[in-house]
């Protein structure tokens, strides 16, 4: 089976676009892309926290609930939520209602402050994770890396929850570590250009 689907313009896009058509504007706008802002950085691994058991689809059409539920994912703010934030949020049917995963939020907006005093920033301490190109598996063959599971391994030392190796990798390729997308799809190379032009924080 091919590894890539027609997209709205009738170039070539990463298969698992197919599964809903908000999926195509996320994998050619976002999706691999790197970032350096430290409140997207938490926000995706914040997302993929709350995704997981969940399909991604369930959690894109509920981020912007979750960005006002979350201010944004300033973790600044999020780190001085208390009881009374969660069982607000536990009533908030716009967001995925999962008691562990919402306390999670707030425990890593606290650690994300500590690793800022510590490291400088969030993309310093995450593109520290960046794996080699070089030694990179397939596109989109694997759910977890050497590199994942050292992220994750150090996040939870840290105190942080709902950062499994899975999730890590999730976080790893959304945020542009690695370039996931198969050879093939119209927007690898994009990505590919980005990174190359991108200044790694640190």
């Amino acid at each position: 089976m091919t590894k890539t689907i027609k997209g709205p313009d009738g170039k070539p896009r990463c298969r698992w676009c197919e599964a809903a058509p908000e999926f195509f504007h996320y994998h050619d706008t976002e999706w691999g892309f790197p970032v350096d802002d430290d409140q997207r950085l938490f926000e995706k691994i914040c997302l993929e926290g709350f995704q997981s058991g969940l399909s991604w689809r369930t959690i894109l059409a509920k981020r912007e609930n979750f960005r006002k539920a979350f201010h944004h994912f300033d973790f600044n703010k999020v780190a001085y939520f208390t009881q009374r934030d969660v069982t607000r949020l536990l009533k908030d049917e716009g967001i995925v209602r999962h008691r562990g995963k919402i306390e999670a939020v707030i425990n890593n907006a606290k650690r994300a402050k500590e690793v800022v005093k510590q490291e400088g920033s969030l993309a310093a301490f995450f593109w520290t994770y960046e794996p080699d190109a070089k030694k990179l598996a397939r596109p989109q063959t694997v759910s977890t890396s050497a590199e994942s599971i050292t992220l994750s391994r150090d996040l939870k030392k840290r105190g942080w929850k709902f950062v499994g190796p899975t999730t890590a990798y999730a976080f790893m390729q959304a945020m542009g570590l690695i370039n996931d997308h198969v050879e093939g799809c119209s927007i690898r190379a994009r990505v590919e250009l980005a990174r190359k032009r991108f200044k790694r924080p640190g």
